[in-house]
């Protein structure tokens, strides 16, 4: 199948991270094995989903060494949304390609898909490899088990190409993403006895205003890296519930908040000034009023930072075959720091862009998938 053909049966899956993606993925690999290629899953512990690695020897049969090209297959929700159109069902019009995930990002693995019968038939030294994961838009939480996977298997690529939308232009680093849980504990009583009461919502407030404090300082005091477009580390609250009736003091409030930090800040630096302000300011007070107060914090899904270095060969490589030397840094987040973490230089580079991206009517330009098979095509021939 062509790229436009394998983006329509992509779309058509609703991987939803919230869903299964074992459809699309086993499809894949059905279609892969047809082609003599083999493919090994990787399942989350329910078993219901599954990451994809499958490696086309070089022309002598090896494995070792290559490049992988990676993508993730979930999608984010289209809940609220509106579409002009079903958003699982590409369509085509004034030369874009629309559909959930379109852009984010089946469209890359749209491309290296029909770019593989190619791939097989040249002459290549080195093998290639390609990397489905799932639940990277929940935190970069499938990877991980594929890439444990991959270390057990003793396989060792040279380089990895993130094909998230850049424009196909070159990416070398990207933010840390660190996503955390907050459950504050406090008593509940009537509110017209507010003050028997332990008011969980309120703590959980200030808790949330110091978060801001903290994020305010980073903006205003930096560490500063002025290739990002927010050249600071942020951190901010995107989701609370508490309570059950507006005249009852609330025993219980939960929030959750992320923070993405520049790659030279150690995340738990960060952490540490929440946790600081938890233990010092908020429990004693909570516990003034009710000793068996509590807060707990739990970390979520993270996913590090990139930083690629210059003088990595994938690096020189995507350069050369982008021709595209400028310095690019984006505050989104990417597996690229995991590939990176287990020893594979990693870069990012893919077809679309990034603000097309998570909103209604998304879209891919198709003459960014011609631009992103031509750069595989290069990809393919160089190594």
């Amino acid at each position: 199948m062509n790229t436009r053909r394998w983006l329509e049966t992509l779309v058509a899956f609703d991987t939803t991270s919230r869903n299964s993606n074992l459809a699309l993925i086993e499809t894949v690999r059905d279609w892969l094995k047809g082609l003599g290629v083999q493919a090994w899953l990787v399942h989350n512990p329910e078993r219901t989903k599954a990451d994809l690695f499958a490696t086309l020897p070089a022309q002598d049969g090896g494995e070792q060494g290559g490049i992988v090209l990676s993508g993730h297959t979930d999608v984010v929700p289209v809940d609220g949304q509106a579409w002009t159109a079903d958003p699982f069902a590409l369509q085509e019009r004034d030369g874009r390609l629309y559909g959930r995930g379109a852009c984010d990002m089946k469209g890359f693995i749209a491309a290296a898909l029909a770019m593989i019968p190619e791939f097989l038939a040249m002459p290549r030294r080195k093998p290639l490899h390609l990397a489905l994961s799932f639940d990277e838009e929940v935190g970069c939480a499938g990877a991980p088990f594929m890439l444990a996977d991959l270390r057990e298997r003793g396989i060792r690529p040279e380089g990895c190409v993130v094909g998230e939308p850049t424009g196909m232009q070159v990416v070398v680093a990207h933010k840390g993403i660190n996503l955390y849980r907050c459950r504050v504990h406090g008593k509940a009583a009537h509110s017209s006895l507010t003050p028997h009461g332990c008011n969980a919502i309120e703590y959980a407030a200030r808790l949330i205003c110091h978060i801001r404090d903290v994020a305010d300082a980073y903006k205003a005091k930096g560490p500063y890296d002025a290739f990002y477009d927010v050249p600071f580390s942020t951190m901010t609250t995107n989701l609370i519930q508490g309570g059950i009736a507006v005249n009852t003091i609330p025993d219980t409030c939960e929030f959750s908040y992320e923070f993405r930090n520049l790659p030279g800040i150690a995340p738990g630096d960060i952490q540490y000034e929440v946790q600081r302000y938890v233990d010092e300011v908020l429990l004693p007070r909570m516990r003034a009023e009710f000793p068996e107060a509590r807060i707990e914090l739990e970390a979520g899904p993270a996913a590090p930072g990139l930083e690629a270095s210059e003088q990595a060969a994938i690096t020189q490589l995507v350069r050369a075959l982008t021709r595209d030397t400028a310095t690019r840094k984006v505050a989104y987040g990417t597996e690229a720091g995991l590939f990176q973490g287990i020893g594979i230089p990693t870069v990012v580079c893919g077809p679309g862009h990034i603000a097309q991206a998570h909103k209604p009517d998304e879209y891919v330009a198709l003459d960014q998938l011609s631009a992103c098979e031509a750069f595989l095509r290069r990809v393919g021939l160089s190594i």
